[in-house]
């Protein structure tokens, strides 16, 4: 992918990450994901990521009333036209939901059929302080990492880390697509060269990006690469645009379904997302 000339001057942080960048890798730039292009790694690239890589085959099915209608819950009956108010997030159990907590007012769920999935559904919800929880964008169809979900993630295991986690930081190659989260545009989102699982390129896929608080410190760029719970544990876990397959950890959306959720996504409403197997989320 050709890198896009930005139609305003880059900020000031921006730049300097873009030179760091550059003197780090002269053939590839950072990105969050850029571990994953299918074993193909760059010639000096800085400790690993957890990011995507290439599918098991096809481009995404299409969402089954059953998986519309869950989005994040096994058993759940709500079909993809079923906007009704809900005293809770169909699919989603109460150890789920006490991780989301009383304050947080926005759930981007996403679910699986089981552990070793790799294809998902993704919808957000939004809670009204006297109607209760109503489905305000999806479902979607979502891809996974290529092996599925874990609830004890590490550094290249190919698995999506299941658990609740916050959606604070924004990013990306292309500009703020009108998101209220703090967002990071600059050339270091370019998507790493090479191709993934089945050969598929990475191309776009980091236009726009919503780091997952997975192993990272709130509030920063998602480039930043501080791991609060070490190394091993992975990192860069992001929701980004799907590149026509699997990931080596993060959650992929249609490219047109990131700008959406990024506009949608109220830094005030504490949104968080819900992701793993049904059956966990389920608990």
């Amino acid at each position: 992918m050709s890198a896009r000339t930005p139609s305003v001057p880059l900020p000031a942080r921006v730049r300097a990450r873009a030179a760091l960048a550059a003197g780090l890798a002269a053939a590839a730039l950072l990105t969050g994901c850029s571990a994953g292009a299918g074993g193909v790694r760059p010639a000096a690239e800085p400790p690993r990521s957890s990011g995507p890589s290439g599918p098991p085959g096809g481009k995404p099915e299409a969402v089954s009333d059953r998986k519309a209608a869950a989005a994040g819950g096994a058993g759940a009956r709500v079909r993809a036209g079923d906007d009704r108010p809900r005293l809770a997030i169909p699919g989603l159990g109460p150890r789920t939901m006490a991780r989301v907590g009383q304050r947080t007012r926005q759930v981007f769920v996403v679910s699986a059929d089981g552990a070793g999935a790799n294809r998902s559904t993704a919808a957000l919800w939004e809670r009204h302080p006297a109607e209760g929880w109503r489905r305000t964008a999806g479902p979607w169809p979502a891809r996974n990492a290529l092996k599925g979900w874990t609830d004890d993630h590490r550094m290249d295991d190919l698995r999506s880390p299941t658990g609740v986690y916050g959606l604070t930081d924004a990013g990306g190659l292309l500009p703020d697509p009108g998101t209220e989260l703090p967002y990071d545009r600059g050339p270091a989102f370019q998507a790493p060269p090479g191709t993934n699982f089945d050969g598929e390129p990475l191309t776009g896929a980091f236009d726009h990006v919503v780091a997952i608080n997975y192993n990272r410190v709130p509030g920063r760029t998602p480039l930043d690469w501080e791991t609060p719970l070490g190394l091993g544990k992975g990192r860069g876990i992001w929701i980004h645009a799907d590149h026509g397959g699997a990931t080596r950890g993060c959650i992929a959306v249609a490219r047109t379904k990131v700008a959406e959720l990024l506009r949608k996504l109220d830094p005030g409403a504490r949104p968080v997302i819900a992701m793993g197997p049904e059956t966990t989320l389920a608990r």
